[in-house]
């Protein structure tokens, strides 16, 4: 796949190229990214609105109405932010946005999900430009923080009565890229639990032999923590059939403690990543958590710092009019869906759990998984067709009928 010559490069890889310029970036986001997109939802005609969800934390919504207004919406979510970068292992600057004569478009952004924000616009705007109009409104939001736990995004726009006013039915958020032919549709994903243990124990000399210290509880359930980490990977590994967000997930992230080479300390913990599957039971693997403490010894707890406690799961079944619609616009394109649980988070997590069922699904076959890593790229070509798959896909979505239970 071989690129054009700039001065025939298409109008929307033009754009999007504009957008992966704007340093949305952690630690300090440039959320003027709002302005760019605001002035983009103008040029189409839609409304705007911004709604200041936390100080400082803006989320813009664009909407196109419907004809139909006793009907749900549909909603077309990404988020701005993007994760930082180590310029030093790039081959281009990560926001030059450079492409290459083959047509690959470097630049932090390009997978997630920059990419799917301006498909989304461009998709309207094709439908827009040939006098389309459709019975269920299609709103799009564009949210920050979302990937540093979208606390002070989507998790706390669901909770807003301005969220309420849009009368969401169905949603479509992010996924991930496949280096197949096939496309991958998430429809869950798992919840993220991040655990703190921490040990107490007697502390001393470094030269002394010290009874029940905290290092040796800690490693007690450090060892059960990590030996239930191998079992699932097994399960994994010995499951042709299984997927990674099939099964519960954990790594060992940070260990802290100690005040001196010579000081046995009186306290140290250990974080954990939990990545739980939606078919566990939660209630029941916390109490597994206080176990291992238990069995770790006196003076050994736990604390989270994140706790996902609603798992939701979309139907993918045929007889649901939203999977129905979405499956059906891919079989008549010819696409090949892959479905599968996310193995990591997104803001899906909170659009689910206000009730709403959403997919996860970003365009990008033939496309190595580069979301957060050096060199992240995409080829124009990819970025161009899955506007073509949105322009179809969001016709059948905001044409559903009225649903029997709800609109």
């Amino acid at each position: 796949m071989a690129s054009k010559g700039p001065e025939f490069e298409h109008p929307s890889v033009t754009l999007f190229r504009r957008y992966l310029r704007i340093r949305t970036v952690h630690p300090e986001p440039d959320y003027a990214a709002i302005t760019f997109l605001e002035e983009r939802g103008h040029q189409l005609g839609l409304s705007c609105q911004k709604v200041e969800v936390v100080p400082g934390y803006v989320i813009l919504v664009l909407t196109w109405p419907g004809t139909n207004p006793t009907l749900s919406s549909i909603l077309l979510n990404s988020h701005m932010d993007v994760v930082p970068v180590f310029k030093e292992h790039w081959s281009h600057d990560p926001f030059e946005a450079f492409k290459n004569p083959e047509g690959y478009i470097y630049a932090r952004g390009t997978q997630d999900m920059k990419s799917v924000s301006i498909q989304y616009l461009e998709a309207v705007r094709r439908l827009k430009d040939e006098g389309h109009r459709f019975p269920r409104t299609i709103h799009m939001t564009f949210v920050p923080d979302e990937e540093v736990g979208g606390f002070k995004g989507m998790q706390a726009f669901v909770q807003r009565p301005e969220f309420q006013s849009l009368r969401v039915g169905f949603a479509l958020d992010e996924g991930l890229a496949n280096p197949t032919d096939a496309f991958t549709v998430f429809y869950s994903e798992r919840a993220t639990w991040w655990v703190r243990f921490i040990s107490t124990g007697r502390p001393g000399h470094g030269s002394r032999f010290i009874e029940d210290t905290a290092a040796e509880k800690l490693h007690k359930v450090m060892s059960s923590v990590l030996a239930f980490r191998e079992k699932e990977k097994q399960r994994l590994q010995s499951n042709p059939h299984l997927k990674e967000g099939a099964v519960t997930c954990v790594n060992l992230t940070k260990i802290e403690g100690g005040v001196a080479l010579n000081v046995v300390p009186a306290t140290i913990s250990a974080d954990f990543d939990f990545r739980i599957a939606p078919d566990v039971d939660l209630e029941a693997f916390e109490k597994q958590l206080q176990r291992w403490c238990q069995e770790a010894g006196e003076g050994v707890t736990f604390e989270f710092a994140q706790k996902w406690m609603e798992p939701r799961v979309t139907s993918t079944d045929d007889a649901d009019p939203w999977w129905a619609a979405f499956s059906g616009i891919c079989k008549d394109m010819n696409l090949t869906l892959e479905l599968e649980i996310l193995p990591a988070a997104t803001d899906s997590r909170y659009i689910r759990a206000a009730g709403v069922p959403a997919l996860g699904f970003s365009p990008m076959n033939r496309t190595p998984v580069l979301l957060h890593d050096h060199d992240e790229r995409l080829h124009e070509a990819v970025f161009l067709r899955g506007i073509d798959i949105y322009t179809r896909l969001l016709p059948a979505l905001a044409s559903v009928p009225a649903l029997p239970t709800n609109n």
